[in-house]
């Protein structure tokens, strides 16, 4: 093919989603118009809309992260050695040390521990060493146009033109992740505008340059969030053999002389603390991978980000800071994440087997997690409920051994 004859083609192929994306930039132009009369209406002065808005446009990329569903959810050990690096302790433990005054400061005002709240900080940003680079009003304006949760982030926009229009923090400055998350504790602006405090008193509340201001905000949010003073948040455990793994579900809840009477012991097989405190028992792997047993702190650190995983990252990682051992159990070498295909032909197997896993949809929730721990009994296996790799291949084969003509 000559090269004109491959510009015309490419010019063909690129017609219509450039013609498409002209036509939606015209069409999100309108909506900010519109919208910028609901935000003077809202109080938004005039300036800080024309500034805010000057060069904005729809960033595709934004909707595109937006919509993308990863096909494979990791493992807990493969979130897990990402969240929980050497290098993340080793800063950690430098920068408690360093900043332990101000900390000190944050936990005799909030009752949040120090060694806490540098592992949300490590956890959202690197330790500040990364807080994102995408301009916060375009991102925000971008998914408010977006017809999906255009509600929500329409808030969220207006409270981000708020903390400009307040002269918290200069446009320029105003960058974060493409959902709107920003500052070194990643707030979303609705949380800045609830929750950011001026620490340093000098008149702003700066998350992205001012650690006082993110310490004392994350502590106010958290203590909002209703942080247990005296408490923990938890504790690696090890369970008993013939122990029942029904009652690892994050939901039933126990007194610590309950579960210490049941067989459960600390990790390094101490006994359970003697303090009168019902906890939950979680299994965030299968019976190879470690147990805890969480308490309220563990639920409040879930209301910043609702992920099982991030909860034990984040607890686990304020316990190495203060020098606490690493987990008693590592990483099985089957340890492999499952796309939604996987969980779903998990589901048709367990259906197929007289196990009701519900409607096969590529989710692992309570009824799928039930039906594969009836099974699992039924042979006589560690009653996990956990759908590894091991419990993949194990229904592939028992579903084709018991096939017609086997």
């Amino acid at each position: 093919m000559t090269f004109r004859l491959r510009l015309i083609a490419l010019f063909f192929s690129l017609a219509v989603p450039l013609s498409a994306f002209a036509s939606n930039e015209a069409e999100f132009q309108s909506w900010v118009e519109k919208f910028k009369l609901q935000a003077v209406e809202q109080g938004i002065s005039k300036s800080t809309l024309d500034r805010a808005f000057e060069n904005v446009s729809l960033n595709e990329k934004v909707l595109e992260l937006d919509s993308r569903q990863p096909e494979f959810t990791r493992t807990f050990w493969q979130y897990f050695k990402n969240a929980v690096t050497e290098w993340r302790i080793a800063k950690g433990r430098y920068l408690y040390q360093k900043h332990r005054r101000l900390l000190d400061q944050v936990t005799k005002k909030y009752g949040v521990p120090g060694r806490v709240l540098v592992a949300f900080w490590g956890m959202e940003t690197n330790f500040g060493g990364y807080t994102g680079n995408i301009p916060i009003i375009e991102s925000l304006a971008t998914l408010a146009f977006d017809p999906r949760r255009s509600e929500f982030f329409s808030k969220e926009l207006l409270d981000a033109l708020k903390i400009l229009d307040q002269g918290h923090v200069t446009l320029d400055e105003m960058k974060g992740s493409w959902a709107g998350a920003m500052g070194q504790c990643q707030f979303m602006p609705s949380n800045y505008v609830r929750y950011a405090v001026d620490g340093d008193g000098d008149g702003k509340k700066d998350l992205w340059g001012s650690l006082p201001d993110v310490f004392f905000s994350a502590g106010n949010f958290l203590a909002t969030l209703g942080w247990q003073k005296q408490e923990n948040w938890g504790r690696e455990v090890t369970l008993p053999k013939g122990f029942d793994y029904a009652l690892a579900d994050g939901k039933t809840a126990r007194l610590l002389k309950e579960w210490s009477q049941m067989g459960l012991t600390l990790a390094d097989g101490r006994p359970l603390p003697r303090e009168e405190m019902q906890a939950k028992l979680i299994l965030p792997s299968d019976y190879r991978g470690p147990a805890f047993l969480v308490f309220e702190n563990f639920k409040v650190i879930k209301r910043w980000n609702n992920s099982t995983n991030y909860a034990l990252g984040v607890g686990h990682l304020a316990d190495r800071i203060i020098g606490r051992a690493p987990l008693s159990k590592n990483a099985p070498l089957d340890d492999k994440a499952l796309s939604k295909t996987q969980m779903k032909t998990i589901q048709e197997r367990l259906n197929g087997l007289g196990f009701d896993a519900g409607t096969p949809d590529g989710i692992a929730g309570s009824k799928t997690r039930n039906a594969l721990r009836e099974f699992q009994v039924a042979r006589n296996l560690p009653a996990d409920g956990y759908p590894s790799q091991k419990m993949f291949d194990m229904l592939l084969s028992e579903q084709e051994e018991s096939s017609p003509g086997k």
